[in-house]
């Protein structure tokens, strides 16, 4: 599912970061604030889409569109 579907405070593992072909600095902002394959996350807040999450024990918002380039699953979810 993509990020913007996770559930709120539901323990999430990345599976992917989408890349965009004609933009390679957004993706790599993602990887810099966290956004990685493997990563554990948290949802803990949605306000029109816009999203704050945890990662790495820090809380980052970001946009539903850089957030629709997250793909996830729910941990213990295989």
């Amino acid at each position: 599912m993509i990020l913007p579907m996770a559930p709120i405070m539901a323990k999430l593992e990345i599976v992917k970061v989408k890349e965009k072909t004609n933009d390679p600095s957004v993706h790599r902002h993602l990887v810099n604030l966290g956004f990685v394959e493997g990563a554990d996350i948290k949802v803990v807040s949605e306000t029109n889409g816009n999203l704050i999450v945890l990662v790495k024990d820090s809380r980052v918002a970001i946009g539903k569109d850089l957030a629709k380039r997250i793909q996830v699953k729910i941990k213990g979810d295989e």
